[in-house]
């Protein structure tokens, strides 16, 4: 049969292996433990890093969302003026209009002036050898004109139609012909 000697070494190893098992047992938890931090300890790091450039990237998205919607307001409010720029169209043809009739009388006194003034002058110097008084002062006339002028455009200004050179109302204010015609050069 089974002598000590034999009995007493395979109890020996049997115990052994029992002893190594419970060893690996108890140690196998930290063990689990330290490759869990060790994995912990390689990737935490990376990952904060791009938590924060995601965070950084959001909050730069919602910048650029505001400046979007704002630009967006801003193009809308463009169309949006569309009427106040046309507007603004028909009071810059209307003051190059005025401009050209208030130029066109002003033309157009100054060469019956000129033209009297001076036929009357040629005329005169031509035949009388006396020496002319003094030319009156023309401050009236030129009030009257600008008055005229004034209650001219005062009336334009209310009425929604400016006769034309052929228009059969010309005289039809009083004025005789002196109404303002629009220029051919005006912008349409």
């Amino acid at each position: 049969m089974i002598t000590d000697n034999d009995l007493a070494l395979k109890v020996k190893k049997t115990s052994e292996k029992i002893s190594e098992n419970i060893h690996i047992i108890a140690n196998d938890p930290s063990m689990a433990f330290y490759r869990i931090q060790e994995h912990v300890r390689k990737v935490v790091p990376p990952i904060v890093e791009k938590r924060a450039e995601v965070i950084q990237l959001q909050t730069d998205l919602q910048g650029h969302c505001y400046d979007l919607e704002y630009a967006v307001g801003a193009v809308k409010g463009i169309e949006n003026s569309d009427e106040v720029f046309g507007n603004i169209n028909e009071l810059l043809k209307t003051a190059i209009f005025l401009k050209q009739q208030l130029k066109y009388e002003e033309g157009k006194n100054k060469s019956k002036k000129d033209s009297t003034h001076s036929s009357v002058y040629k005329r005169f110097s031509a035949h009388l050898a006396l020496e002319l008084p003094d030319i009156p002062d023309f401050s009236g006339v030129v009030r009257d004109t600008t008055n005229r002028v004034e209650n001219i455009m005062a009336t334009n200004r209310h009425s929604t139609i400016i006769p034309g050179p052929s228009s059969s109302n010309n005289g039809s204010n009083g004025n005789n012909g002196s109404e303002l015609q629009r220029s051919h050069t005006t912008l349409h």
